[in-house]
């Protein structure tokens, strides 16, 4: 099928920056969109930003302007994050929306990666 993996978060001080990696793998014919997600200690997950297989991007309020998504193939994404703030920590989750293969029949899904630790403290 598809998995998702993330890496990139850890332990940074307030202002600093980190770069998020989404990994998709397996018998993927395309991804329609990807997200990224968060969820603090005690709270629901969130949506962070969107990007579409077109490019289009869309971000939440809090991020907006310190955070981009990005793609870089078919299967790779990236959230660069600026100017982090205590209240960015989170474990971050990356999110795909994907046509996939299997036994010859195409299928859609969504598919979730198990999440990288963000931690902004000083």
């Amino acid at each position: 099928q598809v998995q998702v993996v993330e890496s990139g978060g850890g332990l940074v001080q307030p202002g600093g920056s980190l770069r998020l990696s989404c990994a998709a793998s397996g018998d993927i014919f395309g991804i329609r969109a990807t997200e990224w997600h968060r969820q603090a200690p005690g709270k629901q997950r969130d949506l962070v930003a969107r990007i579409t297989r077109d490019g289009t991007t869309t971000y939440e309020d809090p991020v907006r302007g310190r955070f981009t998504i990005s793609r870089e193939d078919k299967n790779t994404a990236y959230l660069q994050m600026n100017r982090l703030k205590p209240e960015d920590t989170a474990v971050y989750y990356c999110h795909i929306e994907a046509v996939y293969r299997h036994e010859q029949i195409y299928y859609t899904g969504d598919f979730w990666g198990e999440g990288t630790q963000v931690t902004i403290s000083s």
